[in-house]
This record gives C-alpha cells, structure tokens and sequence, in this order.
C-alpha cells in the first residue's frame, strides 16, 4: 500500500540545511496498523506529511497503491489526496458554524460524481460507523472532545480512503476517551482498513499492530507489539464515571 525507498527530506535553515529525513526505506502492506513514533524532530511528522502528499521528499521514491506521486502534478496530487486517504488531526479540524453531518459532506463536494442525495447518506452512514448516528445535527460545540474526534474519523472515511493517516489523533483526550478512540480504530482495521497513526505516547502505540520508531531522521527500529493492547478489555477494566451534579 505504501512504500518508501531512499527518502530523504532536506529543509534550508538560514546557511545551514536540517535533514529532517535521511534515507528512509519503509513498508506499510495492506491491513497494516502502524504507530509512527518518536520525540519532536525525529522526523515523524515530515514522514507523515509526505505520505499525505502535503510536502514532497527531496529524493527518493513513494510510492502509494503502486503509484510514483513523483509523477503526479498539483492538481492530481489533490485529487489523489480526497480519494485514497483519509486524515484525522489532534485538532479535530471541524468547521464551527457546522453541523457534524456537514462536516462529515465536506470532502465530497470535491467529487463532481456524487449527487447530493447519495453525499448525505454517504455521511450519516459514516456517522453511524463511529458511533454517532444520534449526532447527525449538532454542531462542534454541543460534542464532547471524543464525539468531536469521531466526527473526524467519519469525515476520513466518507471517501473510502486506501490508507487512513491519524496525527496524534488521542493528543487532546482524556484516558477514557482515548481508549475509545483506539477500539474504534482497532475496528476499523479489523473490517480491513489500513492505518498509519503518528503518536509520541507508548502507550497508545501498544494499540497497533507494528510500531515504526524514528529519531534524528532515522528509523531506529521496526517491532511487531507483542502484547497488543485490546482497547474493549481496557475500557471495562478502567474505574466506572461517576455522574457529578452541579
């Protein structure tokens, strides 16, 4: 599904270049699930945003569903980006003034082949995937910071994406809620979606499948976990909510 062959990324700082990434030789296969880790200037985040064609390497080969995106032009990158990935932010990234099922509509408007009506149940279907099919018409700020992230999810898969790309995607949750988050992700890759999810938190790297660890530029390691974490059996081990009258 994604594969990565002598990457390197090189960004000029004043007289000097800072190689963000040095060589990097990766493989993500379908139905994968893998953390991409390491401290902040490890190049996990440059990697991410190459493999979400926001940022281009300077040498080196990516190749995503066996397409070179050194052959595709602005337009065609763009196109690529709405059809076969799908992109969750630590920030959610939701429009305000709109409600969740707009929200979730938003990247097919890009697709001139989907009619309004089949856009609309494109989006509660993936509404109803995470969870929310109760949340049709609320807006961002009548949701929890959870729902607000499986608003996200949803818009990420209202297109079918090849690949979904997560960002530090339980960053701003609590430890509840990020648990939720990942069972959710753990479904989806369980009904064979493909997932990469950049994180600095061990933890929650115990969640997937395979962790890819950088640092300075490099990958340092690439591990299979061992014991996985199962997100379900966490959450029923965690303390019960207790209901706060105010």
């Amino acid at each position: 599904m994604i594969e990565v062959k002598d990457l390197k990324k090189d960004y000029p700082v004043g007289e000097m270049t800072v190689h963000a990434l040095r060589k990097i030789n990766m493989e993500i296969k379908e139905g994968d699930f893998a953390a991409i880790m390491g401290t902040s200037g490890s190049g996990k985040s440059t990697m991410l945003n190459i493999l979400g064609c926001l940022d281009k390497p300077t040498d080196g080969t990516y190749l995503l569903d066996g397409v070179n995106m050194a052959d595709m032009n602005k337009n065609q990158l763009a196109q690529l980006r709405n059809s076969k990935l799908g992109f969750i932010f630590q920030s959610y990234n939701l429009l305000p003034r709109t409600t969740a099922l707009e929200n979730v509509e938003l990247p097919l408007y890009y697709n001139s082949k989907v009619k309004s009506k089949e856009r609309r149940e494109r989006a509660m279907h993936a509404l109803e995937q995470v969870g929310l099919a109760d949340r049709f018409h609320h807006m961002p700020n009548q949701l929890s910071g959870g729902q607000q992230q499986r608003v996200a999810i949803a818009r990420s898969l209202v297109n079918d994406p090849v690949v979904i790309l997560a960002d530090e995607a339980t960053g701003n949750l609590d430890t509840r809620t990020s648990y939720e988050i990942m069972e959710l992700f753990q479904k989806l890759n369980d009904e064979g979606k493909t997932i990469a999810f950049v994180t600095h938190e061990e933890d929650i790297a115990r969640f997937m499948k395979r962790n890819i660890v950088f640092r300075d530029g490099l990958i340092k390691k690439e591990m299979a976990v061992d014991a996985r974490h199962n997100a379900t059996q966490l959450i029923a081990e965690l303390p019960a909510e207790t209901d706060i009258d105010f």
